[in-house]
């Protein structure tokens, strides 16, 4: 069957009543049934919940074959519980048939690749899936199709019971001997840890990991002791210095500073411009740099932004600190500049994944959005985007809050080089659709602007300005013109990862990429 962006969906992936993407909002109004977790009581006072190991909390929390195991990644490529808890369940307890299920994995987490590879874990449900782990799994050695959601899509489908959580495990800077636990403090900070709390609500078990025991109470918790099993301690939880990316800081490229210039132009341009805006953008340099050229149009305007979002970075935080932003609502932190900020600067604030993104409650805060920047790997004439596959077809990106912002705000502007090296962005079909193009308004690109044919009210703010723009099919003519017309890639039938849109429908496949196709690449 296909869906609405064009993409063919198996058969066999739609049993049970699942369907397929229709569009934003397709949703809208209808009703879930929340899960609820098996919680074991705890009536008689309790000392203290720790125990002396990883392997003994697994037993307390009666680890067997087949469960799933959650992580969250605060401390991004610096992880080093996800390694940890799987060596002592698969190494020292002899489990297997297992299922991670974290809210992104990274080259940091590349030894769990072997054990997909001997059978030990059968299913993955990320957000992201990079390096070692991205590679085996598209080479079509995991059981199961791998299942990709976006940050918001995560905690809508643990909250739905779509994903029972066994047991969560909880990567935490600081805790107490009964698990209170907070992102600040100790050797290991991570700042927000909004990843983790839908995990501990709805987990059945839940295991706090921390390097720095600290009096009770630790507060205020980010995950509460009232959700907590056992808390260990191990020597380090992972290294802070790994959380920030190169990704992740403003550019001095002239071409990056070039398209955030424009980046800024386009929004000046909009309605949504004005006194108390709302904004995020996403990592990466033209995103990050675009702050720069805002701040200015602000002071031009004699306006500040109300509140920002995110994963923050560091020139958030500087605009917080020159009051040029009311509040800054944080989920997640980029920098080591945003983990120490939240901890010291007032008016920033932590938040759960699901406050952030998830499309299935009440109001999730990207939908109170006015502009978000994001980046791509590509974009084609659809204005669909791909943030999770290569040009090559395998695995080694994330969805993250991509999908989730650019359906929630106003105005989602996608920022992007046309070619990189000798491949096309802008594209005729993009390998793997993260992004819908009916969520996408604006495409800046150093060889012109492109606006979406769904937003002629944009379109018009931007001819008022004087600002010029083109189609997005004149931008593809121009990359194939310097690069050369892509050859396609050639799929094997089998299904190494399902990529679901925000709301649960099926949005894409990703299919095991023919060798040939592969070495051609």
């Amino acid at each position: 069957m296909k869906n609405a962006v064009g993409r063919e969906i198996p058969d066999f992936l739609l049993a049970g009543g699942r369907e397929v993407y229709q569009g934003k909002n397709y949703m809208d109004g209808k009703y879930i049934q929340k899960a609820s977790p098996k919680t074991r009581r705890y009536e008689k006072p309790q000392e203290s919940k720790i125990v002396a190991s990883l392997a003994q909390a697994l037993r307390d929390c009666g680890a067997k074959n087949g469960m799933t195991f959650s992580f969250h990644h605060h401390l991004r490529n610096g992880d080093f519980v996800v390694n940890m808890v799987m060596r002592a369940a698969i190494e020292e307890l002899g489990l297997e048939d297992l299922t991670i299920a974290a809210t992104s994995l990274g080259e940091a987490h590349d030894p769990v690749a072997a054990y997909i590879e001997q059978g030990k874990v059968v299913g993955i449900q990320t957000s992201g899936i990079r390096g070692r782990m991205g590679e085996v799994v598209s080479a079509g050695k995991l059981k199961t199709p791998a299942i990709i959601r976006s940050h918001g899509g995560r905690p809508r489908a643990i909250e739905a019971g779509e994903v029972h959580i066994d047991i969560a495990f909880v990567a935490a800077p600081t805790s107490d001997c009964v698990g209170n636990c907070r992102g600040i403090g100790g050797k290991s900070d991570c700042g927000s840890m909004g990843y983790a709390m839908s995990d501990a609500k709805y987990a059945d078990h839940v295991v706090v990991v921390t390097d720095c025991l600290v009096d009770f109470p630790n507060m205020p918790a980010s995950v509460e002791a009232i959700d907590v099993d056992a808390v260990v301690v191990v020597d380090s939880i992972g290294d802070p210095r790994k959380i920030a990316s190169a990704a992740a800081r403003i550019s001095q490229n002239p071409r990056d500073l070039m398209m955030a210039e424009n980046v800024a132009k386009v929004i000046a341009s909009t309605p949504y411009f004005k006194d108390g805006f709302s904004f995020q953008t996403g990592v990466g340099g033209p995103s990050l740099a675009a702050n720069l050229f805002l701040e200015e149009y602000m002071d031009q305007r004699g306006i500040k932004m109300g509140w920002s979002i995110g994963g923050i970075c560091g020139p958030m935080v500087e605009l917080l600190k020159k009051g040029k932003v009311g509040k800054v609502i944080d989920v997640q932190d980029f920098d080591l500049d945003a983990v120490r900020s939240i901890n010291q600067t007032p008016g920033h604030f932590e938040m759960s994944a699901s406050q952030y993104a998830n499309p299935a409650n009440k109001g999730a805060f990207v939908n109170k959005l006015d502009f978000v920047v994001l980046a791509a790997l590509e974009i084609d004439t659809a204005f669909n985007v791909n943030v999770l596959t290569g040009s090559d077809g395998v695995l080694r990106g994330a969805p993250g809050g991509h999908p989730d912002t650019a359906a929630g705000s106003k105005c989602c502007i996608i920022v992007t080089p046309l070619i990189r090296g000798r491949m096309a962005t802008v594209c005729e079909h993009v390998v793997t659709v993260t992004t819908p193009g009916d969520c996408v308004d604006v495409l800046v690109t150093d060889y012109g602007i492109a606006v979406n044919p769904l937003r002629p009210d944009l379109a018009d703010c931007l001819d008022r300005a004087g600002i010029p723009h083109v189609s997005i099919e004149s931008l593809k003519d121009k990359a194939y013109s310097l690069v050369g017309t892509p050859d396609d890639l050639e799929w094997e039938d089998q299904v190494v990862a399902v990529l679901e849109a925000r709301d649960g429908t099926i949005l894409d496949v990703v299919r095991k990429i023919k060798p040939l196709s592969l070495e051609n690449n």
